[in-house]
């Protein structure tokens, strides 16, 4: 059957799924994919930052291939499989902390979420979560329950799962800022309301954990400062609260460390990773110390499909292609390129372009725009009549996607984000900006 036919079936799928492009794509190879109608495309968004060392990667492609061909499902309940332990062997050295040297791999995201949360309420004997304003955990029950980046994700769901609270995040926005409020005033704000919390609403002695992503998510592509990450450890060693840092997407040399956490210093209790961790085969990890770990009853962690032999086999050729290729280099002289021409871009249009922000590879801009939440409040807010017109971030991304690049947008402000491959060339990153810069003139002229 021909691929343009099958989109007939389109209208079989879910609309609760939703895509930023039409057609089918059909193949992928390093930082293009192909559609069925010919197109080749720049692919900065990586899947959602997953396919981060390019698409079917031969070196993984082959390790995955391989496997199949040995065994597929070596059920984790049933026996261990060498890919498995072969994987705990290759990350127990690249762990941010020492300390992190127990592992369970399952297969997404929001399920090593649930598996944290799970964890962290087991290993304390309590209930209650801090999570973040703008946060994005995942889209089942807990995860979606410590999520805060957009309502869709829950509207309609409720009651969720009970026991969460929620702080701002050193934010800018969150805080009734501008881009130029100084770090520490953020980080001051955020940790007042945090005691605040505790004091008013969670005791400690009910707190079992908080969980932050070191670099915001799907709420805006926002680094945490070191100082607010600190001042969490601060807390949850005062109080016997576990610190769940959440990886899911910068890690893996996103942000231009092996993770995001290290920039901090911080020791994470329960590392959450997924994403990046095999290149595009379902698997995730959560990982923490044996003295936590060893208080989780025999049988209560687990899955079918958990820590899959062949996402592991291809999570092993992950680690060693990442070191072999020395992509944490080319992350940081990639990543200094890209800010270069955002910030020039940014320069020429003031009135336009609130913030160029992110680290590494994982980088955002921020449009002025005289729409979004509580735009009459908002300190950055455009006023009507200057030119800006709405939803700029989106057209920005619609005329990139047109020009041969796909691109996505995040969060509930006019936030495009750049989730190029981590071994993106030094040419491809400058044809992704041209269009890039291209769209943006565009969309200005329009107004």
């Amino acid at each position: 059957m021909a691929t343009s036919s099958l989109l007939d079936y389109g209208g079989n799928v879910t609309k609760g799924l939703g895509r930023i492009t039409e057609g089918i794509m059909t193949s992928g190879k390093g930082s293009y994919v192909e559609y069925d109608d010919g197109r080749k495309m720049l692919d900065f968004t990586c899947g959602i930052g997953v396919t981060n060392m390019g698409h079917c990667h031969p070196k993984i492609s082959k390790a995955a291939a391989d496997q199949c061909m040995n065994i597929v499902h070596a059920q984790c309940s049933i026996a261990f499989h060498e890919p498995y332990l072969r994987l705990v062997k290759k990350l127990l050295p690249l762990m941010p902390d020492p300390s992190l040297d127990s592992f369970f791999f399952w297969n997404s995201g929001s399920e090593a979420v649930e598996a944290s949360l799970k964890m962290a309420r087991t290993a304390t004997g309590r209930q209650n979560i801090i999570t973040m304003q703008g946060a994005y955990h995942g889209r089942t029950f807990g995860a979606m329950a410590v999520t805060r980046s957009k309502t869709v994700y829950s509207a309609g769901v409720a009651p969720l799962m009970p026991g969460v609270f929620t702080i701002p995040y050193p934010f800018w926005h969150q805080l009734g800022g501008k881009p130029d409020m100084t770090e520490d005033a953020q980080v001051a704000q955020c940790l007042y309301q945090l005691e605040l919390l505790l004091a008013q609403q969670t005791a400690p002695a009910d707190t079992a954990a908080i969980i932050i992503e070191p670099v915001l998510g799907e709420g805006g592509y926002v680094p945490a400062p070191a100082a607010f990450l600190q001042g969490l450890r601060a807390i949850c060693d005062k109080h016997g609260i576990l610190l769940i840092i959440d990886e899911v997407q910068s890690g893996f040399s996103r942000t231009g460390k092996f993770f995001a956490i290290e920039y901090s210093g911080v020791r994470p209790d329960i590392l959450i990773m997924a994403k990046g961790l095999a290149n595009g085969f379902p698997l995730s990890g959560v990982v923490s110390r044996k003295e936590l770990t060893d208080k989780l009853a025999t049988g209560s962690m687990g899955g079918t499909y958990a820590g899959n032999a062949v996402s592991c086999a291809a999570a092993c050729a992950v680690v060693d292609a990442m070191q072999e290729e020395n992509v944490l280099a080319n992350v940081n002289a990639r990543s200094e390129e890209l800010f270069s021409v955002l910030k020039a871009l940014k320069a020429a249009h003031p009135a336009h372009i609130l913030d160029v922000r992110g680290q590494g590879l994982m980088v955002a801009v921020e449009f002025a725009t005289p729409a979004g939440p509580g735009a009459t409040l908002d300190a950055v807010a455009a006023p009507e009549g200057q030119g800006l017109g709405k939803t700029l971030a989106s057209r920005v991304a619609k005329k990139c996607i047109e020009k041969g690049m796909i691109i996505l947008t995040t969060s509930v402000y006019e936030v495009v984000r750049f989730i190029p491959p981590l071994n993106i060339t030094a040419e491809d990153l400058a044809k992704g900006a041209q269009i890039f810069r291209d769209a943006v003139e565009e969309v200005v002229k329009e107004g």
